[in-house]
């Protein structure tokens, strides 16, 4: 689920303990609208800090506009990590992207939805699956 700065954090540290250092960690992760603001800039402050690549994304925006979040957790970004995050509003996107750069071997933690199967936005809840979309991109047939 990871959608806290303690729980994201957390598995971060897990996963570096746990992984054998010859892989990049790929970390999607976006911040919910509508919820405390002051979490999205330390969010992508950890993210950028425990992980070799990080793509910002759309969680669940609900009424606020999904670029806002992003920029607002762009500003956590330290200047010198700068270089290991991008920003992919379109959630299906963002983890197609992340599936296309990582190689054989490599680690991908989607963050934040967790056993969600929507997404919220403008008061509407969308199909959305992260394993299901994380699956469909890295079946060998994927395009």
């Amino acid at each position: 689920y990871a959608h806290t700065p303690d729980a994201l954090q957390n598995v971060l540290e897990t996963i570096q303990k746990i992984r054998g250092g010859n892989e990049t960690l790929f970390t999607i992760v976006g911040c919910g609208g509508d919820r405390d603001k002051g979490k999205r800039p330390e969010m992508a402050k950890i993210a950028t800090e425990h992980s070799d690549q990080v793509i910002f994304t759309s969680d669940n925006p609900r009424t606020e506009d999904p670029e806002t979040i992003i920029k607002e957790m762009e500003a956590g970004v330290e200047m010198h990590l700068s270089k290991k995050y991008l920003s992919i509003t379109n959630r299906k996107e963002a983890i197609k992207t992340a599936t296309r750069m990582a190689r054989k071997g490599d680690i991908i933690l989607i963050a934040g939805k967790g056993h969600e199967k929507y997404q919220e936005i403008n008061g509407e809840r969308f199909p959305f699956d992260d394993m299901q979309i994380a699956r469909e991109f890295l079946t060998p047939t994927a395009n």
